[in-house]
């Protein structure tokens, strides 16, 4: 569906890889007249690249931002305060002269947005992440931030149901809420993934010394991402399953304590691999058996989509706001990461599943073809749409 020529602005403090695929659809519904404005200091340069090889001179870094209070964003979300200010955001946003306004989340860079709503009255749409398990810390000046921003966001695209159903309570009716922006490159991913023969896997399974059923877990080592809990739970499991191999694919803070509690128990079926670049994941994907996201909180874990479109059944914690759309009984299980007993079931279940994979891989692929590129920007537009239709009512 082609939109007519309109300029269109996103603002964001920083985005990822998995975003790029996003931003050429757009950028191709609308003739070519999309503009992206975004950090340079927390944006990876090998993603600036990219970004600039689909949007040209229209990809806009900025330098220089100051920055108030901690980030935190390692950890647990609203356990830290941070006020960014950008020196010439809001130029920049002025200068790109948009029609429509799209900004990632409510805070960050996102008041520039806002601001530029006000003064011109030009529909604003926010791509929203949130759910309510992630906000069951929010300070009170958060939720009080966000509940008057809203008088001045036109509509919302939520990642999912549960991120829409947070975003009602903070006051925008349901019928300016789209579903559905927050996508991997399915397609692509299924291409590699595809293309990785036998002797590929069996060359990444010697690497690691798993030679049996590989659960694979994919992400940053953190906290949050109730890698302790698998542990722990993975202790009763290695016991009572032979043949089975965890991998863990990342690095970060936790590394060296996961990789000491593995040797103080004598965990003999865990493996780590450090840190792979983002373009070679789907070898790893490819190459292992089943998908485990143990998250203790997570909005949308984008590695559970990849791992669908590789063809991987899915072990998903309930505290992963992309369960209800993407994990159902068909292709995997979802489990409480903080109820051990539940957590030893649910992977025993799965591994003790394992002649069922073939089916369960292809409902992966199934239900994941439903989340592309091409989806999630076409979630926008229609958000653009009801975000002017709003202006014009008004």
């Amino acid at each position: 569906m082609k939109a007519e020529s309109e300029n269109y602005t996103w603002v964001t403090r920083s985005f990822l890889d998995y975003r790029i695929p996003v931003y050429r659809e757009l950028d191709s519904i609308l003739g070519n007249q999309l503009t992206l404005i975004y950090s340079r200091r927390h944006t990876p340069q090998r993603v600036q690249d990219k970004a600039r090889d689909v949007l040209g001179d229209r990809s806009i870094g900025l330098d220089g931002e100051w920055k108030f209070g901690a980030d935190g964003r390692e950890g647990f979300a609203n356990k830290s305060f941070c006020i960014p200010w950008q020196p010439g955001l809001y130029k920049a946003v002025r200068e790109s002269n948009p029609d429509v306004l799209i900004a990632d989340g409510i805070f960050r860079w996102s008041p520039a947005a806002l601001w530029h709503r006000i003064r011109k009255n030009t529909p604003l749409v926010v791509c929203y992440e949130r759910t309510q398990h992630t906000e069951r810390n929010a300070q009170w000046v958060r939720t009080f931030y966000r509940r008057r921003a809203m008088r001045w966001i036109d509509a919302m695209s939520c990642n999912g149901s549960l991120c829409a159903d947070y975003t009602v309570t903070l006051g925008i009716p349901r019928e300016r809420i789209t579903l559905g922006h927050m996508v991997a490159d399915n397609e692509v991913l299924a291409q590699k993934s595809s293309a990785v023969s036998a002797m590929d896997q069996q060359r990444i399974r010697e690497t690691v010394d798993a030679q049996g059923i590989c659960l694979l877990y994919v992400g940053r080592m953190l906290k949050l991402k109730g890698l302790h809990e698998l542990l722990r739970a993975w202790r009763s499991v290695e016991a009572k399953q032979p043949d089975a191999f965890l991998v863990l694919v990342g690095d970060g803070p936790e590394s060296e304590a996961l990789q000491g509690y593995v040797a103080k128990h004598g965990l003999k079926r865990v493996r780590f691999t450090g840190r792979i670049a983002h373009d070679e994941i789907a070898t790893w994907y490819a190459s292992a058996d089943c998908f485990v996201i143990p998250t203790l909180e997570d909005n949308w874990s984008l590695v559970v989509p990849e791992a669908m479109a590789c063809g991987l059944p899915i072990v998903c914690s309930k505290y992963n706001g992309c369960w209800p759309e993407l994990v159902q009984e068909s292709n995997g299980w979802v489990f409480d990461p903080l109820d051990h007993d539940e957590f030893v079931q649910t992977l025993n279940a799965s591994i003790d599943d394992h002649k069922n994979y073939p089916s369960r891989s292809e409902s992966s692929r199934k239900i994941v073809a439903r989340f592309s590129p091409k989806t999630g920007a076409q979630a926008i537009i229609d958000a653009a749409q009801i975000a002017k239709d709003r202006l014009e009512l008004h």
